[in-house]
């Protein structure tokens, strides 16, 4: 196939519906049909990435091997489609303009007025066709953040209208999500919001091609056909994407709905062969007929809202299925956790992740924790912040080093067994600039780590600051809490574990973002399975 087709999802009526699933399912679909196809989002507000962003603002931030922080419907992405994404799969408007500035502080534009037509447009086209131009791929779907009529996706939405003009016929196609409400009230799925959305997109100029509609109840043929004559689509390009119990169950409705099929057609490619979606359905049946169930708790401080451990939740959804089990995550807010409230919060858990973050609100739960953890040989797995905190708890209540804290929470510690990074310690701006991306770890012969990982190499994606502080590591390791994964190159600590305790890790860096429904991250298959172990014990 000589030239990249491209699918554009925008969405319509409110935000939230799924465009990234809906995404994704497609990709997966077309993927197992042998096409060789990727996914890219494109964000409409204005920080160059949501690295500096609060989770409660916009979920969790997904870090790829070559040290993006992007958005975490990459995450679905690589989940779903098990291909790494990079640095090219996610822009915001902030990149897009930042790149154009620094274009006119060079004098690229020759003394011109510099306006979002064209040179914005222009700006957001070329990054759209970037993995496209590569030749990696057939098909490069790309998902458009926000909702239409939004002022800040007007950019995006004329850069695609464009683009598809450009592209010319059966090369560049829209698919459009809007939610179809039912109205208890009336009894009745209600059209009209989805009319309007469509309306809007064509008063940007664009058509939609397929209408996916998010919806609670079932759309009938009737309902079909009012859509299809008032958004001005073929009645086969109208698809329901009813609420499902998983999202991994999503790619099957579309194929039942056609999505795949009809997006082809759109697209003047073949069929090829029917969907191979044999190892994605032995996933789901195992997913929905676990043979045992363990409640583990997830002790942060951003509990409140579930986007914010995305990857976490996720990656239990895969390891629990590897291991046959539902895990039930049981959130605990580490702020409200203390040593008095340790034992009626967690003696009902069979393992416990303490999870990552930054700052120092809710710290100190994130220790009592731990000890309560080791204390009680209960399964425990610590990430990033929550390795840190392992190594603050073994050397306060091990070492007897009362005051032993990271530098991040307390300067002035006399015992800063966590410490700031030295290639950190210049640094004035925020963003992009942590230790990013994936890096590599040497594993001790015969420790957990290289039992779980079955090799002693391993790569693994990062984001943090602070780092365990090489000067206790001798002191902490004859205390019992060993450091058995290593930066080869640096000599950064990068696994630590207690030999003594059932199962006791914490990782510097961030497994979950490596887990996808293909490949269920190791870490967490030991994890659940420790945790199976425990509770029948």
């Amino acid at each position: 196939m000589n030239q990249t087709k491209y699918i554009f999802v925008t969405g319509g009526v409110t935000s939230s519906l799924g465009k990234g699933i809906i995404a994704a399912s497609l990709a997966k679909l077309l993927q197992a049909r042998g096409y060789r196809t990727t996914i890219q989002k494109f964000d409409p507000y204005i920080n160059v990435d949501p690295g500096t962003l609060n989770p409660y603002e916009h979920g969790e931030c997904y870090v790829t091997d070559d040290g993006a922080e992007t958005d975490l419907d990459l995450g679905h992405y690589e989940r779903f489609l098990n291909v790494p994404t990079s640095q090219a799969n996610n822009v915001t408007t902030g990149r897009v303009y930042l790149s154009v500035i620094e274009k006119e502080r060079r004098g690229e534009f020759l003394g011109k007025t510099v306006q979002v037509v064209p040179h914005i447009t222009n700006e957001i086209k070329e990054r759209m066709q970037l993995l496209g131009k590569s030749g990696d791929f057939d098909i490069v779907i790309t998902e458009i953040g926000g909702t239409v009529g939004d002022i800040e996706s007007l950019p995006y939405i004329e850069s695609v209208r464009q683009l598809i003009w450009e592209l010319g016929e059966n090369n560049g196609i829209v698919i459009h999500l809007t939610l179809v409400p039912y109205l208890a009230a009336a009894g009745e799925l209600k059209t009209k919001p989805t009319q309007h959305s469509v309306k809007t997109l064509m008063e940007s100029g664009i058509k939609a091609d397929i209408l996916v509609c998010r919806t609670e109840h079932e759309i009938s043929q009737d309902l079909r056909q009012k859509l299809a004559l008032f958004c001005n689509v073929k009645k086969e390009a109208v698809i329901q994407s009813i609420d499902a119990s998983t999202i991994y169950e999503v790619p099957n409705l579309m194929l039942e709905e056609g999505l795949d099929r009809v997006a082809l057609k759109k697209l003047d490619l073949p069929e090829k062969n029917t969907p191979d979606l044999t190892n994605w359905n032995e996933f789901l049946f195992r997913l929905k007929n676990p043979k045992h169930e363990v409640n583990i708790g997830l002790v942060g401080k951003y509990v409140e809202l579930q986007d914010s451990y995305k990857s976490i939740l996720e990656a239990f959804i895969h390891a629990g299925a590897a291991n046959e089990t539902k895990v039930n995550v049981i959130s605990v807010h580490s702020e409200y956790l203390d040593a008095n409230s340790a034992d009626s919060q967690l003696k009902d858990l069979d393992g416990i992740l303490v999870a990552p973050g930054f700052g120092g609100r809710g710290i100190e739960g994130k220790i009592e924790t731990v000890r309560y953890a080791r204390e009680n040989n209960i399964p425990f797995f610590g990430i990033c912040l929550g390795m840190q905190m392992a190594v603050i708890e073994y050397s306060r209540n091990v070492l007897g080093y009362t005051d032993a804290n990271s530098t991040e929470m307390k300067e002035n510690t006399t015992h800063p067994v966590i410490n700031l990074m030295e290639e950190q310690k210049n640094i004035e701006n925020k963003g992009g600039t942590m230790r990013l991306g994936a890096w590599k770890c040497s594993i001790k012969e015969n420790t957990l780590a290289q039992k779980i990982y079955g090799k002693t190499e391993i790569m693994e994606r990062h984001r943090h600051r602070y780092e365990f502080n090489g000067a206790y590591l001798n002191e902490l390791g004859q205390a019992g809490l060993v450091a058995s994964g290593v930066n080869p190159d640096t000599k950064l600590v990068e696994i630590v574990e207690i030999p003594t305790h059932p199962f006791f890790i914490g990782v510097q860096y961030h497994p979950e973002y490596k887990s996808t429904v293909a490949n269920p991250h190791p870490l967490f298959v030991s994890f659940v399975a420790a945790a199976v172990q425990h509770k029948t014990k």
